[in-house]
């Protein structure tokens, strides 16, 4: 079984639960594209296309995480963390809650993806 690079704070876990009784599974996309390629996309299970690629950084409670593999090698991170964040998310991503949204944060850096 391979490793996981992706943990979870406990607010981004309840979260998560939450969203799963309210709407079913959901994946994370960590995207490399100009719009919102700073902040986690949270979508359905199964409504973003994963290609060939995007690598899997690991699951949380059930729910995959992928990222964009030239974001993967241009950021150089061991190993990544799901938190939440005050604000509404960017795009098509599903909300953490009730005005936050989910961020990625690493040792080196805090990705935050505020407009």
């Amino acid at each position: 079984m391979p490793i996981s690079r992706i943990t979870a704070t406990a607010a981004a876990h309840s979260a998560i639960l939450r969203l799963c009784a309210d709407r079913g599974p959901v994946m994370f996309v960590q995207s490399g594209g100009c719009c919102a390629g700073s902040t986690p996309m949270c979508y359905p299970a199964g409504e973003f296309l994963i290609g060939a690629g995007d690598v899997l950084l690991g699951n949380i409670q059930g729910c995959p995480f992928y990222i964009d593999y030239a974001l993967d090698q241009a950021w150089g991170e061991d190993s990544f963390q799901l938190d939440v964040a005050p604000g509404e998310p960017e795009g098509f991503s599903l909300a953490a809650g009730p005005g936050i949204h989910f961020v990625t944060r690493s040792a080196t850096c805090s990705l935050k993806g505020q407009s």
